[in-house]
């Protein structure tokens, strides 16, 4: 099992839940990744969100993902994208972006968010009582 099963099985899910801190009450909400790949997790948002405030106090998130019995989850930290080319792929590929007026990658509403180092696993139902032995992939 390594980072690569992972990011495959996120994209095939796509949607997750994200959590993030507000202080020190847990937020958790439903959100669509953009895409994993051998790097990590990429996200989008807009920088008005509560979310974004809570990422710039604490750049600590958890991801779960959840399909026909088989969760994965994903903890670790998060930044901030500022790079241009990446912002603009972003905004070609999600449309509802457009659809809410952000065109231009500079745009300062556009959050692009990247879960780049943590650790990742798998659980199923009959790993139930077996978590804390499962193992994990550090990326």
């Amino acid at each position: 099992m390594d980072l690569k099963e992972c990011a495959q099985f996120a994209n095939e899910v796509h949607d997750c839940y994200l959590a993030t801190l507000d202080g020190d009450q847990p937020r958790v909400r439903a959100m669509g990744m953009w895409y994993a790949d051998e790097t990590g997790f990429y996200f989008q948002s807009q920088t008005v969100k509560a979310l974004c405030k809570q990422i710039e106090k604490n750049s600590k998130v958890e991801a779960c993902f959840f399909a026909k019995g088989r969760m994965l989850r994903v903890s670790g930290k998060v930044k901030f994208i500022t790079d241009k080319a990446v912002r603009a792929r972003c905004i070609a590929e999600r449309k509802n972006l457009r659809d809410i007026g952000i065109t231009d990658p500079a745009d300062p509403l556009l959050a692009v968010f990247h879960l780049y180092t943590g650790e990742a696993f798998f659980w199923t139902f009959k790993d139930s009582m077996k978590e804390a032995s499962l193992p994990r992939i550090r990326f």
